[in-house]
């Protein structure tokens, strides 16, 4: 069996004080060898941790002890290796940034699809389909007949249904069709579900528990998913049964990279890949080389490059200090 337990975990509810929840929720992760990234904001919590099954398990005890946690939604799989380099607990404005204010998931998201349902909920043709993930998610696997609202991230979403609300796009105002979506884990749907409402849609669906949760519930053989799932850590991808899939990362530009990408001429590890060659700085080159050759060293030598726990910091100032 694997060795370390990796669950992805989130709750959308008031947390006013969740600033004061950040320090003692990372020296509980770091005293039981548990890694990963968790966010806090006044909307709730999201994130993703890994460790030794106890140490998880504890961890997710200790969030449940609040009874503002009590329901905390987690889904389990498991690596391995550790797939996180460090611990980072971090304070946001949003568990997952959107970026329009006084969306209230908590009490507006739309219909829950159990996985076993979600495909005779898709295979209507009067359903329309969205898939909510970033671009380069939906470029390593997606449901079979899914729109791909090519957003670079979630901020872009809103003005991706603007465009479509229009007289004869996907989501006409006039018409208002009935709309699944779905996303990895269940929370960006969730927001996303409660924004399509808060337009004035009624019939809105969610696949619950995301695409993880599909995977892991749906036998190979009866499902709609066409190839694998972008997972936000060292696994980078995974498949039916929430296997490790065939991807890796680029180190440059983070994007997940095919054996076909690698064998790329514009591939060089740790420095470039098809997606980022040429849109680097001189310096930046310089540091990636510096990198890499101390990655190769490590490995040599058996050993990770990069790992230890990384120390509460300040509160960001900014959406974008994460």
């Amino acid at each position: 069996m694997a060795q370390f337990l990796v669950a992805a975990l989130y709750k959308f509810v008031p947390l006013a004080d969740y600033r004061a929840l950040r320090e003692p929720l990372f020296e509980f992760c770091r005293a039981h060898d548990v890694r990963g990234t968790l966010l806090l904001a006044e909307e709730g919590i999201n994130g993703t941790i890994a460790g030794p099954e106890e140490g998880v398990r504890a961890v997710l005890r200790h969030l449940r002890g609040d009874p503002r946690l009590a329901g905390l939604e987690h889904k389990e799989s498991w690596a391995e290796g550790q797939p996180f380099y460090r611990l980072k607990v971090k304070l946001k404005r949003e568990i997952v940034t959107m970026g329009v204010p006084n969306i209230q998931a908590e009490t507006m998201a739309g219909t829950y699809v159990a996985p076993e349902d979600w495909n005779q909920l898709i295979s209507d043709p009067e359903v329309v389909v969205i898939d909510v993930r970033n671009d380069y998610e939906v470029a390593i696997g997606s449901f079979e007949g899914a729109v791909n609202p090519h957003t670079r991230s979630f901020t872009e979403f809103p003005e991706w249904v603007e465009q479509q609300a229009q007289s004869g796009g996907l989501l006409d105002r006039q018409k208002k069709p009935r709309v699944a979506m779905f996303c990895t884990g269940g929370i960006r749907c969730e927001k996303s579900t409660a924004y399509l409402r808060s337009q004035g849609y009624d019939e809105v669906y969610h696949l619950h528990g995301g695409v993880l949760k599909y995977l892991e519930t749906v036998p190979a053989m009866q499902s709609r998913w066409e190839g694998e799932c972008f997972v936000f850590d060292e696994r980078v991808s995974v498949g039916h049964g929430l296997r490790p899939g065939d991807y890796e990362l680029c180190r440059a530009c983070r994007l997940p990279l095919s054996q076909a990408d690698k064998a790329s001429p514009l591939y060089e590890e740790g420095i470039s890949c098809p997606h980022c060659h040429g849109t680097h700085t001189e310096e930046q080159l310089r540091r990636f080389r510096d990198r890499q050759k101390q990655v190769e060293l490590a490995r040599r030598r058996n050993t990770r490059h990069i790992g230890a726990a990384m120390p509460a910091r300040p509160a960001p100032t900014s959406e974008t200090d994460i």
